[in-house]
């Protein structure tokens, strides 16, 4: 459950830097994950609860990222 573990300290410091900054990029966020951590619908949730709490998510060049990566969890 070591993965698993790594995984929620890394989310919960990823929206503790989110909320402090007010923004992320995409590439901060893929580098605080254990590779394959996450679904695509759990990347997804994670992304969408990052802008839920008011953090933007952002690309390499600065942009504002609209669409969210990953898949939404169906319904």
């Amino acid at each position: 459950m070591r993965h698993g573990s790594e995984s929620h300290e890394a989310r919960k410091a990823l929206f503790q830097i989110g909320i402090r900054r007010g923004t992320l990029t995409v590439a901060e966020i893929d580098r605080a994950l254990p590779p394959g951590s996450l679904s695509p619908a759990e990347r997804w949730l994670l992304f969408y609860s990052l802008r839920a709490a008011g953090v933007e998510i952002r690309d390499a060049r600065g942009e504002q990222v609209d669409a969210l990566p990953g898949e939404p969890p169906p319904p």
